[in-house]
């Protein structure tokens, strides 16, 4: 399966979320900055809530590109079993890094505004996809913590691994599609364009105020 782009993939999500969570206020929760468009688009088709829960990946000191893992705001770190025996410096000074990304992130993205509480409510977590699954897998985490009545996680494509290990993240995992030959997720896609921080202020704006993050 293919996608035209990030919002044809949140209209074939919504087609599979809206028998059960549709005007049941639940809190669609985006990983910036990709999922940001689609997780709009899917609070508002379900008549819910938008928000967004601040996660980043952490980085092989020789690959930038490979995620080892990834850290929530409060500094909870998800890493990789095959990258644990890493440089425990190296390993400590790149979450010091990554949390000044998030942090200067909030002060962009919710200056002043309150968190959402997802406690008792049903919560939708999206992504336009995942590779190795560490930066929703961390999401995920940080979200339970806060202790949903359900939390659902909804991406466009997967990794068959992380596809399966994201079931031991949450109750129910929607995913349009599990390729078996996996590289990248923008290859499942026409237009995979950037979203920037620009984009992100203003679909958060333009949500009318009720739109905070999840610290």
């Amino acid at each position: 399966m293919r996608f035209k782009n990030r919002q044809h993939a949140a209209q074939l999500l919504v087609d599979r979320l809206r028998g059960s969570y549709k005007n049941r206020n639940p809190l669609v929760l985006a990983v910036p900055r990709g999922a940001v468009p689609m997780a709009k688009y899917i609070a508002d088709a379900l008549a819910g809530e938008l928000d967004v829960v601040l996660v980043h990946k952490l980085t092989h000191p020789d690959q930038p590109e490979l995620a080892i893992g990834a850290i929530d705001e409060q500094g909870n770190a998800f890493i990789a079993d095959w990258a644990a025996d890493l440089d425990l410096e190296y390993l400590d000074s790149e979450k010091k890094r990554q949390l000044g990304v998030l942090a200067q992130r909030r002060s962009t993205y919710t200056p002043e505004r309150q968190p959402i509480d997802p406690k008792g409510r049903i919560v939708i977590v999206v992504d336009d996809g995942i590779a190795t699954g560490s930066t929703l897998a961390a999401a995920l985490r940080a979200v339970r913590a806060r202790e949903p009545r359900k939390l659902i996680a909804a991406v466009a494509v997967a990794a068959p691994e992380a596809g399966r290990a994201m079931r031991r993240e949450c109750d129910s995992v929607v995913c349009l599609n599990v390729p078996a030959a996996f590289y990248a997720v923008g290859q499942f896609f026409d237009d995979f364009a950037q979203v920037s921080d620009q984009e992100v202020v203003a679909i958060l704006k333009q949500h009318g105020g009720k739109v905070s993050a999840v610290g």
